[in-house]
């Protein structure tokens, strides 16, 4: 995993059900809940605020925290789902789950692509067309990628990028079991036009 390991502060709530998850609301905090790892589900509370900065920073489903909580051992952690409010959108409700190192999940990674400037098609005016922005692995959640790459070097119009083209972090496998498409490089509108152009001259 890229970086350092990121912590997640939250604290223990008192009582469990709608009200005191109500109550927490009040005081602006987001309820939660950790469970798994061989232990109880323990019943958290994380500042609204704090947490909304977290959610704005991008990929918290796919970020291993450091979950601290006063009292409690730190624990690895992974958020398997963030409920929110269907009219306001801000969350309501989150759900946290302990990890060990080895535990195996499943995540989305994010896509990076590079070398542009590296592809004649994109060079004759393609247009790289990204089918999968993200791309979902099965990774060891002590070693969760940050992205996969994909090299654009030598690239040409009408080539397609499938995921068996690409070389994923070490212990990382792709989920879905055939050769899907990532990204292709299709051919500018003009190029395109002329081509079917070409193509009814013959046919004439």
């Amino acid at each position: 995993m890229a970086g350092e390991i990121p912590d997640l502060i939250a604290e223990e709530r008192k009582g469990t059900g709608k009200g005191a998850a109500r109550q927490a609301r009040r005081e602006s905090y987001v309820p939660g809940i950790v469970y798994g790892g061989g232990k109880d589900p323990l019943p958290l509370n994380i500042k609204y605020n704090y947490l909304l900065t977290k959610l704005k920073a991008g990929r918290f489903l796919s970020t291993l925290f450091n979950l601290k909580v006063e009292g409690q051992e730190d624990v690895r952690v992974i958020c398997r789902h963030v409920q929110r409010d269907v009219v306001k959108d801000q969350p309501v409700h989150l759900d946290l789950m302990r990890l060990r190192r080895t535990s195996r999940i499943k995540l989305f990674i994010h896509v990076d692509f590079i070398n542009h400037e590296s592809a004649p098609g994109l060079k004759r005016g393609g247009t790289l067309v990204v089918v999968r922005p993200e791309v979902e692995l099965e990774v060891t959640a002590g070693d969760i990628p940050d992205h996969i790459t994909v090299d654009l070097d030598g690239r040409n119009i009408g080539d397609v990028i499938h995921i068996n083209d690409i070389k994923l972090p070490e212990g990382a496998t792709a989920t879905i079991d055939r050769n899907f498409v990532i990204a292709n490089i299709s051919a500018p509108s003009g190029l395109r036009s002329s081509d079917n152009e070409e193509a009814e001259e013959t046919e004439e």
